[in-house]
């Protein structure tokens, strides 16, 4: 029996909408798959780079992932808990906590690491070295909005429980202008927590992956439509010498 190719409207209707999206998405995956590329070279270029005092950064430089090295003391009495972090499946939270640096009078907020959060209904102890210390710390980037501390977050007494880090409102807690940064420590050392840091959520070759994989449904679409759209031949076959 011969067919002929005589899709419907209905089926031409679905292609036409889901086929570009799936492309568009294909596309938009090897779009983060350079942004993710871009940032992994910045963050690894950073660390490539030798660790400055604080009075070497220059004046209005971006300072997202430069290793700088602090001398001063904590602030023993303003400390943040940054709830929901997990080590090797254990619950606990990051410990953050305001440090001048002796050089140029200039507070930063640090991130010492994590520690476990066994009993939820108190809140883990912080010790802190009130001695002088020398920290060698990596600058974190400002977040974005994903990141904003939300309304129903502790905002009484201290220390403070959050969920979510945004420098501005951090800083404006302590009564101090925000440099638009936070750092954490990367060398073990007086004030040091656990420090082994997550990685980046997701990484070029996992976006790579779901390009491939957008773009195989659109492939997979346009067979199926090939495929259905092909139907008999409803005008049948002439059969000659009859009357």
């Amino acid at each position: 029996m011969s067919r002929r190719f005589a899709p419907g409207w209905p089926l031409w209707l679905f292609v036409l909408v889901f086929l570009p999206l799936l492309i568009t998405l294909g596309f938009w995956q090897l779009d983060r798959a350079d942004e993710k590329r871009t940032l992994q070279a910045r963050i690894d270029q950073g660390r490539d780079q030798p660790a400055i005092p604080l009075d070497q950064l220059p004046p209005g430089d971006d300072a997202a992932w430069r290793q700088l090295r602090l001398r001063g003391q904590f602030d023993v009495e303003h400390v943040w808990l940054l709830d929901n972090r997990t080590r090797d499946g254990r619950s606990g939270v990051e410990v953050l906590q305001p440090f001048r640096d002796e050089a140029t009078g200039q507070w930063v907020i640090v991130n010492r690491g994590w520690i476990p959060w066994r009993d939820r209904s108190e809140r883990p102890a912080v010790k802190t070295p009130e001695q002088t210390v020398t920290l060698t710390v990596e600058a974190l980037p400002e977040p974005g909005r994903g990141f904003e501390l939300p309304d129903g977050s502790d905002r009484s007494g201290w220390p403070k429980l959050i969920v979510r880090v945004e420098p501005e409102r951090l800083y404006e807690q302590l009564g101090l202008a925000s440099p638009g940064w936070i750092a954490r420590l990367t060398d073990s050392g007086p004030g040091a927590l656990r420090l082994d840091w997550p990685g980046l959520p997701m990484t070029s070759t996992k976006h790579v992956g779901y390009a491939v994989q957008w773009f195989a449904l659109a492939a997979a679409l346009i067979v199926l439509f090939i495929w259905a759209g092909f139907r008999p031949d409803s005008e049948g076959t002439i059969v000659h010498g009859k009357p």
